[in-house]
């Protein structure tokens, strides 16, 4: 009886030290989600007197291993993702005592951009596959054989682009862009050659890895998390190419512009209706063990889920989000109040 109790006031102590630790809201994660989280949080704190959340940009995998490897008031309180949880990290977080609960913001598209100062760029994501891949498929003898890419300058792939070095400036693989990216540019560029298309079915692992092998020759660069640091090179050097979300290539409009990928010019509206085919939803992820222990967590969603925030005219729209569909933003708000825990994907 006396060890029961004395587990019970331990137990108190810890949860009123959970309650005590910290009365300010603290979000890693996606470079891209970043600049959504940061207003959000500048919002929250004005309309709500609360303290302002401390943000910071982690990179989506980065942000899901600090979220997932503790329930303790040491750990985030949120992480933003430009890809979906996987399911490796979902079972990180389960098998660390974290609950998350899933919440869906908005969609994002990512450009293929360079510098205002350099031609207009219209290129295929067949085209960007074998500019970017470590290897690239070779007919000889009547047969299809995997080589180590050749390619150094675009007009070696297609007449159609320009003469000029190939130097594409991208995220990391810690990055949730670069996940994007391989799975909507890489992956689909896999597919125009039916030899690999057949692997997805027959040989997926094999397939994974020639389709998301960047190239290591310097041909493309891994440029950090800072997309900001990319505009900025771009703005330098008018022959590089930068791969990065559709909210920045807004705010540096003035610097830099995006591609046309497959016969669609990457814009708001060509996102939101789904032509552009290189676009993505942006999630934020929530620590169900830390709400009533951190101060503010349930108004911060209700903050983040208001139509003033992530409406059809909302600030978020203004920073460069793509609003979801009506059903989709009252189904996530629902998940928000409820903090309804993902169990599953």
């Amino acid at each position: 009886m006396k060890k029961l109790s004395m587990a019970i006031a331990v137990s108190l102590l810890t949860v009123a030290g959970v309650a005590q630790a910290r009365d300010n809201i603290e979000i890693v994660g996606s470079s891209t989600v970043y600049p959504f989280s940061t207003m959000v949080a500048e919002n929250f704190a004005k309309n709500s007197g609360n303290v302002a959340p401390k943000v910071e940009s982690t990179g989506t995998g980065g942000g899901m291993k600090l979220f997932c490897a503790s329930a303790g008031a040491e750990s985030p309180d949120m992480t933003g993702a430009s890809r979906r949880i996987k399911e490796t990290e979902l079972a990180d977080c389960k098998k660390n005592g974290i609950t998350p609960v899933e919440i869906k913001m908005g969609y994002d598209g990512i450009a293929i951009a360079n510098s205002k100062k350099a031609p207009n760029f219209k290129i295929t994501r067949k085209q960007l596959f074998l500019a970017l891949a470590k290897t690239v498929p070779v007919e000889k003898d009547g047969k299809v054989e995997m080589i180590a890419n050749p390619y150094k300058n675009w007009k070696d792939i297609d007449a159609s682009l320009p003469d000029e070095p190939i130097e594409v400036l991208g995220p990391p693989p810690t990055s949730g862009t670069r996940d994007a990216f391989v799975e909507l540019v890489m992956d689909a560029g896999c597919k125009e050659f039916p030899s690999i298309k057949a692997l997805e079915k027959t040989d997926e692992k094999q397939f994974k890895g020639i389709c998301g092998s960047m190239r290591e020759d310097g041909k493309y660069i891994e440029a950090g998390e800072n997309d900001n640091l990319i505009v900025q090179k771009l703005d330098a050097n008018p022959k590089a190419v930068g791969i990065f979300g559709f909210s920045f290539l807004e705010q540096n409009e003035d610097k830099v512009k995006g591609a046309n990928v497959d016969g669609v010019d990457i814009s708001f509206d060509n996102i939101a209706s789904g032509k552009y085919p290189v676009s993505r939803p942006l999630f934020l992820y929530v620590k169900k063990e830390h709400v009533g222990s951190v101060k503010g967590i349930e108004e911060f969603l209700a903050e983040l889920t208001s139509d003033e925030a992530w409406g059809d005219t909302g600030y978020l729209t203004e920073k460069g989000m793509i609003p979801m569909p009506q059903d989709e933003r009252d189904s996530f708000a629902e998940a928000a109040k409820s903090l309804k825990a993902l169990e599953a994907l």
